[in-house]
């Protein structure tokens, strides 16, 4: 390790995961530490992990971010879930929200009384609503409404264009003093006894010296892998995609305030509507499909004209358990990866970015830091992994090898026992590093079908006609509330969050949706909306 003061932090590589730092170093860091950023134009990012999920709204408020100033920036639209079609069998959808469904008791969680409601139906021969229709936020996303309001909060995140998002954290963080130099890492530069890196060699002759080095040079890891050796722990025997194709289409309709998830033959695709333009890719396995199926696959199903030529990318699903290796930290893809099935990318971005600086190393690199930071982070990624493995393993589809293969793999045994909890008793008890909370686990899990064999008895326990009204009362309210919620593209002009002048082919005039919930017929102005 090191006792070398902290003074100095340099932060190789930019894109998402490289300002996003800089912005936040330079933002919460004593004046004391200087912080340089290293970053060549010739290099290009990823820059596909254009969806959120709500802790980013924490993130920015930390900063001290102008919300609707960024919006505007990164033709950022709301985001309030995303739409799962084809996963628990072809032509079925259903919606994975971050509302909160129903209420819970102090034994059990809503879909105990649910699964209750679910059953007398099936003994009856009644219907009953699905598990979404309890949810605010899924139901504002079914009907491509929005709105926040200190009167009317929602819990959302942002769909956004990554490539501006850095962009905009730059000038955030160079106004609060972040030196950018630039130039392309030729070398890493490392103390002989202890390994510490010590400077980073640049193609125009640069030496740049630190006492701390942040590694954002993605799936490249130039400082933590190439340099320090930090082991790579691969997931492919759970997680079978590994290759993805990206490409931005023309924007011919409304935006929707939800992400797309389209299950494919060997894969799923994306869709992400921002203001301007539609981001699209899909994420496919090499060992079931080849390129051009692949390709054929995606472009066969655009929502709108390509803007660019298809990118390919290629990856390992994995994670480096020694993200913080020396006097060295990986943030971003040189740390790990999981496909962006559920919008993580960012986040795990930023939850690095905070727990480095809570044990930030000022008076040098101890041992016990470095544990503390990678035993929290591999929990994390692991909890992540459980949830993404957990929606290809519960699938209903028997119609391509891929999804066969799915089915019958051995999963996890953290969430093999997770499954069988809830497949036995319905019961979800989460551990530390979980970052999807009871909801996200029982709305995926019912949305793709599995309906667990028994419930919480605390449910039976509520009288027939208390417990009639207790869910003809959520439904009414929710019905209610949605009915009156201006449309989303309505709200991003009416707050001047969108263009007015922005319009395409097909879209639906604002104007012309008042019996859906119009500016001109609901009680909300632009003074009144918080972010």
């Amino acid at each position: 390790m090191s006792n070398t003061h902290v003074k100095h932090l340099v932060i190789a590589g930019g894109g998402t995961a490289g300002w996003m730092t800089a912005a936040a170093v330079s933002k919460l860091l004593p004046s004391s530490v200087k912080v340089t950023l290293v970053e060549s134009d010739d290099i290009a990012t990823v820059g596909v992990g254009e969806a959120t999920i709500p802790p980013i709204r924490t993130f920015h408020k930390l900063l001290g971010i102008d919300e609707l100033e960024f919006m505007q920036q990164t033709q950022a639209t709301f985001k309030l879930g995303i739409e799962f079609s084809n996963w628990k069998a072809k032509g079925d959808a259903y919606i994975h929200s971050f509302g909160v469904t129903g209420k819970e008791c102090w034994a059990g969680e809503f879909h105990h009384f649910y699964l209750r409601a679910l059953k007398e139906a099936e003994s009856s021969g009644a219907t009953t609503a699905s598990f979404g229709d309890y949810c605010y936020e899924l139901q504002a996303a079914k009907h491509a409404k929005f709105l926040h309001t200190k009167q009317a909060p929602m819990n959302f995140a942002y769909h956004l264009d990554a490539t501006a998002y850095a962009k905009y954290l730059r000038g955030f963080a160079e106004k609060n003093g972040i030196e950018r130099i630039e130039g392309k890492i030729i070398a890493v530069e490392q103390d002989a006894e202890t390994g510490n890196i010590q400077s980073l060699s640049l193609n125009n002759g640069q030496h740049v010296k630190g006492d701390f080095f942040i590694d954002c040079t993605g799936f490249r890891a130039l400082l933590i892998d190439q340099a320090l050796r930090s082991p790579y722990e691969d997931w492919s025997q759970w997680l079978f995609c590994d290759s993805a194709y990206a490409v931005q289409t023309h924007s011919h309709q409304a935006p929707l305030p939800y992400t797309k998830s389209i299950a494919h033959g060997a894969g799923w695709q994306w869709q992400i509507p921002l203001q301007h333009r539609v981001g699209n890719g899909l994420v496919f396995s090499s060992h079931f499909w080849d390129d051009k199926q692949a390709l054929d696959t995606l472009i066969s199903n655009l929502p709108g004209d390509p803007i660019n030529e298809p990118r390919k990318i290629a990856f390992t699903p994995g994670v480096r358990p020694e993200a913080w290796r020396n006097n060295c930290l990986a943030i971003g893809l040189s740390s790990g990866f999981i496909e962006p099935l559920e919008s993580t990318s960012i986040h795990l971005i930023m939850t690095s970015i905070v727990r480095f600086m809570r044990v930030f190393p000022f008076d040098g690199v101890m041992p016990s830091l470095v544990n503390e930071f990678n035993q929290k982070w591999q929990s994390e990624m692991l909890a992540i992994r459980d949830f993404i493995i957990m929606h290809y393993k519960v699938n209903q589809r028997n119609d391509s090898e891929f999804w066969r293969a799915c089915q019958q793999m051995a999963v996890p045994d953290s969430l093999a026992h997770k499954l069988q909890l809830f497949e036995e008793s319905a019961r979800v008890f989460l551990d530390d590093g979980d970052i999807f909370r009871v909801d996200s686990w029982t709305q995926v899990l019912i949305g793709q079908g599995l309906i667990p064999r028994a419930y919480h008895r605390i449910a039976d326990e509520m009288p027939d006609s208390e417990f009639e009204n207790f869910l003809g009362g959520m439904l009414s309210t929710i019905n209610h509330a949605v009915t009156k919620l201006p449309i989303h593209e309505a709200f991003l002009k009416h707050n001047k969050i969108m263009n007015t002048d922005i319009n395409s082919t097909n879209r639906q005039d604002p104007a012309k949706a008042n019996e859906q919930g119009s500016p001109s017929k609901t009680p909300w102005t632009k003074n009144e909306v918080i972010y």
